[in-house]
């Protein structure tokens, strides 16, 4: 459910900001990092500010503005999306609010579980809640799980993760895989920054499809460079638009904070 939900910070990257990892083709084990998939890793991290300034973040928050569109092409409306991100303890809260996909999550690595507030999907009012928080489980489960494993900074220090293996199976194109999880990233052959991301969107665990991120616009926060304007495609068609984008970067998030369920239980999103 909620195909909307592909905002990663992702990509982001999808990411991931994704955004949210990508199922691989099916195979028993990732092979081991290659020399070329080192290679082009270690040139997007220098492009994107160097590995050490990645590693030295602790917490991240994103707000963005995003345009989104059903599969015939007709608009759905606005979205407003606010992602949190704790390294340790490895945490990760989404709060959303769009057409009948306003919903908010909460998932704790260390503890392998979280809860989230579902959209309604019938009610008069389509930026509401079902206004209860229920265990995650099932897809949702598994949803929230890839979500982080495969979040941006992950990914971005593949290297230095465990699980995480690199290969390049095409010039310019990095893959960086994680279990039966990749993402295939086509870098700018001058800038060495992303250009676009591809696989498969578990955004609706139920019915995985093919995806692709553009990266269109790009910002510097503490030296770390960030990609603002993406543009997210499923199955080739254009669903979704970032057009704003605000990160800010250890700010002293905390798990306490981060895993508070609001009292009304709508999302905690910032006005514009």
């Amino acid at each position: 459910m909620r195909d909307s939900r592909v905002w990663p910070a992702c990509v982001v990257v999808a990411i991931a900001c994704a955004g949210v990892s990508i199922r691989a083709a099916a195979q028993a084990a990732p092979p081991a990092s290659t020399a070329q998939g080192l290679q082009l890793l270690h040139r997007m991290q220098d492009a994107l500010g160097g590995a050490e300034r990645i590693a030295a973040i602790r917490d991240f928050e994103e707000t963005v503005d995003a345009r989104t569109w059903n599969p015939d092409g007709t608009p759905l409306g606005h979205v407003r999306k606010r992602t949190r991100w704790m390294r340790d303890p490895n945490v990760i809260r989404l709060d959303q609010v769009g057409p009948r996909d306003t919903y908010v999550l909460f998932y704790d690595g260390s503890a392998s579980s979280g809860w989230e507030i579902l959209p309604d999907r019938g009610g008069s009012d389509p930026l509401r809640t079902t206004g209860k928080a229920i265990d995650l489980a099932g897809g949702e489960l598994r949803f929230a799980q890839s979500y982080l494993s495969g979040f941006q900074f992950n990914q971005w220090l593949a290297d230095r993760v465990a699980g995480f293996t690199v290969s390049s199976p095409a010039p310019n194109v990095l893959r960086i895989a994680h279990g039966d999880n990749a993402d295939d990233f086509t870098l700018d052959s001058t800038t060495a920054l992303p250009l676009k991301s591809s696989g498969i969107s578990l955004a609706n665990p139920d019915r995985p499809v093919r995806r692709e991120m553009h990266y269109e616009a790009w910002t510097t926060v503490a030296g770390v460079h960030f990609p603002t304007r993406r543009v997210n495609y499923l199955e080739g068609l254009k669903l979704g638009e970032i057009t704003g984008s605000a990160i800010r970067i250890n700010i002293g998030l905390s798990p306490e904070q981060l895993g508070r369920q609001p009292s009304d239980f709508m999302p905690d999103v910032p006005r514009p």
